[in-house]
């Protein structure tokens, strides 16, 4: 097919190109001399600016069925013809000058410049060869270039990066001074400044090898492990929090604590990649590996729990579900490929070759884990695993194995006692019955077992009498197959029964059968309740099935309201008792289901005040309350009250006792029908076997739970024992599936070996195999961004077709390949970073280098940028001696500005209130700090640090004036200047000169020059001045914190703090 396009004159084209080129600086001859143009470095990211989005892989916005980004179906349409400019159509549209026709179309505001038709010209003249894009090829190790200045080459890494400097025409900086080198190295395998006295050394230390040595001291620190799992935590989106809707709390620093060890024990990056995508499908934890590793393994999968999650009411659980394993897609072909797969969630990918099917093949992987899509705003959604404390890992173990041959003697009795059961139901008499009871008489007992008439046996204080019943009252078989009443209304009313202060204990129990269809869902079983005096007394109370109790004085201003959570069975008797302990309070009111308590009820209504005197008038009624709130077809019997809150243990044996007091007149032959129910609670209470293996029972799961208590929780991944179907989504929509896929990778990469199972673990190895382009490019590009500042690949979260290309590709290769062939070492791989003579180049920049390598591209100086969030904080810590260097554990709550998490928390949240920590947990590491997604912390924020929302491999670097508020009046930073300060007055020396070194080498790893101390001794005359003329203020300064000065002046210590913050301010200290 050929577009249907008038052409264009060569001539007149071939005229505009030599015009172009001289714009450009090549003339036509230069042009035909030099080397054919590269598809991937000169046409490509053309293509992909202006044409792909039209005319690229994604055929849902396709125009005119053209794809430009494949040669045979470019040459195939007539769009491009090989080696003939002339007749090129797609020359023609973009040099035409008819806006029906040119390309690209007016209406998308991209115009071609001269230069770029120039090269598309030049390119379709030499063959309009397309070639691979560059990350898709397998990295190969490239010879190592020869330079002219050979002396100057430290490693490999140099000879690269001083072939791209003489080509062009830039000599390396020379190198940096000791001082300068020690900071910057501290900083860059820490995060942390260097101890002076460890400077110090360094800089009288004579043996050729100084440096290499400090380098190995700064890799064996435990704040290696720290520094580089703070950057690792932005790529795996860690936070403390569920990060929607309530964005409660969540138990996962496990998951950190896991990744700083892993970098501290140098685990292989191949290794580091398989746990986290796969540890709890590992099997093979190879020769020797202990109890804790497997459970660290299974620690590690905690990559894949740092999603968001929800548990907003009224979601669509199949829907997160397919946003859960999407969230984990899209991390995993970032951080690992760096790859946008999130662009082929809908349609096609429209750069990459990544098709909207091959997406959901990859999410196929992570659609088949337990994880349910409500996370329950609880701290330990499962699947969670238990980790112990150290000292208690191998008990826990033990009990482990022992609880299950525990409950296996209990499964035992249990099947062999029934015959004594039998024997003794049987046998049994009523007196054994009452024997069961509590032997205290009720203050009201009410039978409600007459099975006919109008009337109803009762007994008050243990007199006998009988009181009349509604003529709505009907009757029905009972619990055991004895009547009872059917209550439609108020069934009786007395006025003597049930009058009770506020802070009288009383016990309601009764036996209640909620009907199927046909009855009221909110009503009153009994009540002593005044509703025309705003509703004052007590009632117990059915809600929607479920039991509860009000204690009013005024509704709803002074009241106690608490409902089970728990539904009653509709058609099944159960025995309802209520007790309240006379507290006011909700948790004096405890709700029985057959004996058994509701845990954590629902508290309604918590306003009741506990110094007025609530009496009423009204009567005790059953079925309703004085006027309204009827029950209606219940199933009533047995009601009794008590004088005092009955205990759990009396709860249940009422229970029991109830029961069996109808068995008992049943025939001895009809009895065990009727009592099989009870057969658990007389396991429990009489069987002697069965009460041994239970305590055994019970000792071990105390005991677990008293582990568990101490230790913590790990969130992990768990596969479903068959696997998830999965499917494409038309539009990304969980509803619309279109076809079933099954797990698999993208054609555009290496084949999936049959050999792999098709599951995490496998999809973890596919990415490790040695033909497979990027990951190994993606890890050292961010390795090489953490140190360097910027990537090789400026786009490390994207090294696809629009990603950047990079700034030089053969060190990137050689990286790749030296990273892989090394074991995957990560250590050596900084070592080759921090040696190499690139690095330890000055930062300083000359006119030449500024106008050839402004962003320091091709590293002709020394790395100079400003620190993440976290090592600006670390540095003020760490200087003033704050600092805590704790490795792990719990995260903690620094210094934040009130009401920062109450603005946007929901009002049931648990992350609503801050509550800023105390002591020691105030100074630790920043990494440390209480990640809560919805507003992180606040410091840290402002300085650029992500939400941890989504997956981070590239943070932005801004300098704001907001930014130099923090620095300046932030608590912490204050703090941490005035201990500083009180530092370099105790310890500093006996003059300002001295004192002010001691604070700078502290901060800056170097003493002022002889011309920038005068600048720092006028400021602190001129804050000394004021703080004498305002000493309110000077001691204002000084009591920012909670940790206590030892200087007593108040006016020295705070012109001596804020010099301190003032030197804390400087670029050079917010730099490394």
């Amino acid at each position: 097919m050929r577009l249907p396009i008038q052409r264009g004159s060569l001539t007149l084209r071939f005229a505009g190109f030599a015009i172009a080129l001289v714009q450009i600086g090549l003339t036509p001859e230069i042009v035909r001399a030099e080397e054919p143009l590269s598809y991937n470095e000169h046409i490509r990211p053309i293509l992909v600016e202006n044409c792909f989005s039209c005319h690229g892989a994604d055929s849902a916005s396709r125009k005119a069925d053209l794809r430009l980004d494949r040669r045979d179906d470019a040459i195939e349409y007539g769009a491009i013809i090989a080696g003939d400019p002339d007749s090129t159509v797609l020359l023609d549209r973009i040099y035409s000058e008819d806006p029906e026709e040119v390309m690209p179309p007016p209406e998308i505001k991209k115009t071609l410049s001269a230069q770029q038709k120039a090269l598309l010209t030049q390119w379709i003249k030499q063959g309009a060869e397309y070639e691979p894009h560059w990350s898709f090829i397998p990295p190969t190790r490239v010879p190592v270039p020869k330079v002219k200045k050979q002396d100057w080459v430290r490693n490999p890494i140099d000879s690269f990066i001083l072939s791209k400097l003489e080509a062009e025409g830039l000599l390396p900086a020379a190198e940096t001074d000791r001082r300068t080198l020690a900071r910057r190295l501290s900083y860059d395998l820490t995060g942390l400044p260097p101890e002076p006295a460890i400077v110090e050394a360094f800089v009288l230390d004579p043996h050729a090898d100084a440096y290499e040595r400090l380098v190995d001291s700064f890799l064996s620190k435990l704040e290696w492990g720290e520094h580089r799992a703070r950057h690792w935590l932005d790529y795996a989106r860690y936070a403390d929090t569920h990060g929607i809707h309530f964005d409660n709390f969540r138990e996962i620093w496990t998951y950190r604590q896991w990744v700083i060890n892993a970098f501290n024990r140098n685990m292989p990056f191949d290794q580091f990649t398989i746990l986290q995508l796969a540890g709890d499908l590992v099997t093979d934890h190879g020769p020797g590996a202990t109890p804790d590793q497997i459970l660290d393994n299974k620690i590690a999968t905690g990559f894949n729990r740092c999603n968001m999650t929800t548990n907003e009411g009224g979601i669509i659980d199949e829907e997160y579900i397919v946003l859960y394993a999407r969230d984990r897609t899209e991390t995993t072909a970032q951080v690992f490929m760096g790859l946008t797969a999130g662009c082929a969630v809908c349609h096609d990918h429209k750069f990459d070759p990544l098709s909207q099917k091959e997406f959901y093949e990859l999410s196929a992987f992570f659609n088949n884990t337990t994880q349910r899509a409500k996370d329950g705003n609880v701290y330990n959604t499962p699947p969670v695993l238990a980790v112990p404390l150290a000292q208690d890992r191998t008990r826990f173990r033990k009990i482990q194995k022992e609880l299950p041959v525990a409950r296996a003697a209990l499964a035992t009795r249990k099947k062999n006692a029934k015959t004594e059961f039998h024997t003794w139901v049987q046998s049994l008499t009523e007196d054994q019955v009452l024997a069961v009871r509590p032997q205290e008489t009720p203050l009201v007992d009410i039978a409600f077992s007459e099975g006919e008439g109008n009337k109803t046996k009762a007994s008050f204080l243990g007199k006998q009498t009988t009181i009349p019943l509604s003529d709505s009252t009907s009757w029905l078989p009972g619990p055991s197959g004895m009547p009872a009443a059917l209550v439609n209304g108020k069934a009786l009313e007395l006025s003597s029964a049930g009058d009770f202060e506020h802070d009288q204990p009383f016990t309601i129990s009764c036996w209640v059968k909620l009907p199927k269809e046909d009855g009221n869902k909110n009503f009153s079983i009994a009540s002593r309740m005044d509703e025309s005096n705003a509703h004052r007394g007590w009632d117990l109370w059915v809600e929607d099935r479920r039991v509860g109790m009000h204690l009013i004085h005024k509704w709803p201003e002074d009241a106690l309201k608490v409902v089970a959570k728990k539904q009653l069975k509709p058609d099944v008797w159960t025995l309802v008792t209520l007790s309240y302990n006379g507290s006011g309070n909700p948790g004096g009111i405890k709700i029985y289901y057959d004996g058994v308590v509701q845990q954590k009820p629902k508290v309604a209504n918590n306003k009741f005040k506990k110094n007025t005197t609530r009496t009423e008038t009204a009567s005790f009624v059953i079925g309703s309350r004085t006027k309204g709130s009827p029950a209606k077809n219940l199933g009533l019997t047995n009601v009794s009250i008590w004088g005092r809150a009955l205990t759990q243990n009396e709860v249940e044996r009422i229970a029991k006792a109830d029961l069996l007091i109808d068995i008992v007149k049943l025939p001895k032959d009809e009895r065990l029908q009727a009592a099989n129910r009870l057969y658990d609670w007389w396991l429990m209470a009489f069987d002697k076997p069965f009460q041994a293996a239970k305590a055994r029972e019970n000792t071990l799961v105390a005991e677990e739970s008293a582990i568990k208590n101490r230790g913590t929780i790990a969130h992990v991944m768990q596969e479903k024992p068959d696997m998830a179907k999965a499917f494409v989504l038309d539009r990304g929509e969980y509803d619309k599936r279109l076809d079933e896929v099954a797990p698999g990778t993208p054609a555009a990469l290496p084949a999936y070996p049959e050999t792999l199972p098709k599951n995490r673990l496998g999809l973890a190895q596919w990415l490790l195999l040695q033909d497979h382009p990027l990951t190994s490019r993606v890890t050292v590009n961010r390795f090489w961004q953490e140190v360097f500042g910027t990537g090789l690949v400026r786009t490390s979260g994207d090294f696809g077709i629009t990603g950047e290309l990079p700034s030089n590709q053969e060190l990137l290769d050689w990286l790749a390949v030296e990273f892989r062939e090394s074991g995957w070492d990560v250590q050596h791989l900084f070592r080759l970073f921090v040696t190499s003579a690139a690095y330890r180049q000055a930062a300083t920049a000359t006119p030449a280098k500024l106008l050839k390598d402004r962003e320091n591209r091709l590293l002709s100086r020394g790395p100079r940028f400003r620190m993440d969030a976290e090592m600006i904080r670390d540095t003020a810590l760490a200087a003033s001696g704050l600092l805590v260097q704790k490795i792990g554990g719990p995260s903690v709550k620094p210094y934040q500005p009130d009401g920062v998490w109450k603005a946007v928390a929901m009002p049931q949240s648990d992350t609503k209130k801050y509550a800023a920590s105390t002591g020691a947990d105030l100074y630790r590491r920043s990494m440390y700090w209480f990640w809560k997604r919805s507003a992180p912390p606040t410091s840290m924020d402002i300085l650029d640090a992500p939400s941890r929302e989504v997956c981070t491999v590239r943070r932005d670097r801004t300098n704001t004036p907001l930014q130099a508020l923090v620095t300046l009046n932030d608590p912490q930073f204050v703090e941490a200047s005035r201990a500083l300060a009180d530092d370099a007055l105790f310890l500093g020396g006996s003059n300002d000169d001295q004192r002010i070194d001691y604070i700078t080498n502290r901060l800056l790893s170097r003493p002022l020059t002889e011309a920038e101390k005068p600048v720092v001794k006028n400021s602190l005359a001129d804050l000394t001045t004021w703080y004498k003329e305002h000493p309110d203020d000077a001691q204002a300064v000084i009591s920012v914190g909670q940790s206590q000065p030892r200087h007593e002046d108040a006016v020295t210590l705070a012109s001596w703090t804020m010099l301190t913050n003032q030197l804390m301010n400087l670029d050079e200290v917010l730099s490394k």
